[in-house]
């Protein structure tokens, strides 16, 4: 089913993304004129010009009998999501957040509660055209080198201009049972279990994750398509309750597709709270259009230019702040082990914790498809003192989750030395990639982008 523009409006995006590429003087770096972001790590300023992406933000075609979708690379999940719901259609994986894209997705590493089934985004991924440091288009399939080393590139490859994605059957509701543990062992083997038979206390599972409040105090949220088709009883967290407190005031729950979906982008997980957001007066008066991860995005941002929070600190005395912000993927059997150390060494609460499973090895993020991980999303700042520049906790992190044999995300800052982040990405592989398909290295290493902040 082809949409509006379709086939003939892709190509025309192409072609400005072409133009904009030549317009870039041979010699100059090649990023992405892009006004939004997802990514929490600061970067050096660049100049004004860049690739022109802003004509490949839409869905080119949606085959309902085959269940695939042809969407351009900048194309938002809340925007694709819009289209094949109408379908009983979504995407096998739909990450957290209303505004990541599927180019995004795929070379940065999306996840959420079907990742412990479906693996990540790039894995439902079965043809990408990605548009090269060369400033050529290149089609790739899974199998091909091009595209086995895309996931994690983050743009050090080239940019995806369209992609078929895989689609599933889905029902208008879920359920959902908030499960409490009191023990992060007891829960890592549950998580085990689920993944393994795909069922919690014989009902099949469809969505799995979870979060931690306090270290006996542990919740897996266990979802289930729900195809009744009834609108009873059906909670509403775009309003005045907030979505994560209610893990703790209920067992049972039941959502829309599209409100389960995006039931975190609402508050942001809960970092609403640091602007205020979950206060009843102040989110009566915030227009509930406004309650969405990209807004608060840039209130952050906008606060942290301005070092809003440094300002306040010194006036109440408090030591100096460190941001930490990251995703990591730990072993489901060291799980007990990371949070134990997180609580004494970090102490940063609620934790998100979201189970996976890769369905084969990939270079770039080399999980051990045989083996469960469970992210772990923790995101806010611990006052650190005078070394907070340093960034010890990060650091500390690192080490961690190395340890543990676990990887993290780049999404975020990272402070590894070259030939740790060799060994941890396979870096050697990636250059020979990098080579290949930008041999007069256009585009900003993947090393120089998340470590050296290029």
């Amino acid at each position: 089913m082809p949409l509006r523009g379709g086939q003939d409006q892709h190509l025309a995006a192409v072609e400005r993304l072409r133009s904009s590429y030549a317009a870039i003087p041979p010699g100059e770096q090649v990023r992405l004129a892009k006004p939004t972001s997802n990514l929490f790590r600061p970067r050096s300023a660049t100049g004004t010009r860049g690739l022109d992406v802003s004509a490949l933000t839409g869905v080119i075609e949606i085959d309902p009998v085959g269940r695939t979708a042809d969407v351009q690379g900048m194309c938002t999940y809340e925007d694709l999501v819009d289209e094949t719901l109408p379908h009983g259609l979504m995407p096998l994986v739909v990450p957290q957040l209303r505004t990541i894209t599927l180019g995004g997705a795929v070379s940065g590493l999306g996840i959420e509660a079907t990742s412990f089934r479906s693996g990540l985004p790039h894995e439902s991924v079965v043809e990408m055209d990605v548009f090269t440091g060369a400033g050529e288009v290149v089609t790739t399939r899974p199998g091909e080198t091009l595209f086995d080393t895309f996931p994690n590139s983050y743009g050090s490859l080239g940019y995806a201009t369209r992609l078929r994605i895989d689609l599933e059957e889905v029902p208008t509701h879920v359920a959902l049972r908030h499960v409490r543990f009191d023990d992060a062992g007891v829960l890592a083997k549950t998580i085990a279990q689920i993944v393994e038979t795909g069922e919690y206390d014989g009902t099949r599972v469809d969505g799995l994750d979870g979060v931690v409040f306090a270290p006996g105090e542990l919740y897996l949220t266990v979802a289930a398509w729900d195809a009744s088709g009834s609108a009873i009883d059906v909670s509403d967290y775009t309003g005045q309750q907030v979505y994560y407190r209610s893990l703790q005031q209920g067992e049972t729950d039941r959502l829309t597709m599209h409100d389960y979906l995006w039931r975190w982008d609402t508050d942001w997980f809960w970092c609403s709270g640091a602007l205020g957001a979950q206060h009843p007066v102040v989110r009566r008066l915030w227009p509930r259009r406004w309650r969405r991860s990209d807004v608060y995005w840039r209130l952050i941002a906008l606060a942290r230019r301005l070092k809003v929070a440094d300002f306040l600190d010194r006036r109440a005395g408090r030591p100096e702040r460190e941001f930490v912000i990251q995703d990591v993927e730990i072993p489901v059997d060291r799980l007990p082990e990371f949070l134990a150390w997180f609580d004494e060494q970090v102490g940063m609460r609620p934790v998100w914790l979201c189970p996976l499973r890769t369905t084969r090895a990939w270079p770039s993020y080399p999980l051990d498809p045989e083996q469960t991980y469970v992210n772990v999303g923790f995101w806010g700042t611990v006052h650190v003192g005078p070394d907070a520049g340093d960034a010890p906790r990060n650091r500390a992190i690192e080490a961690k989750v190395r340890e543990l044999g676990g990887h993290k995300s780049l999404y975020s800052e990272a402070f590894y030395d070259r030939d740790t982040f060799d060994q941890l990405y396979d870096g050697p592989h990636l250059a020979r990639v990098k080579e290949q398909y930008d041999p007069d290295d256009r585009l900003t290493s993947l090393y120089d982008k998340v470590v050296r902040r290029r």
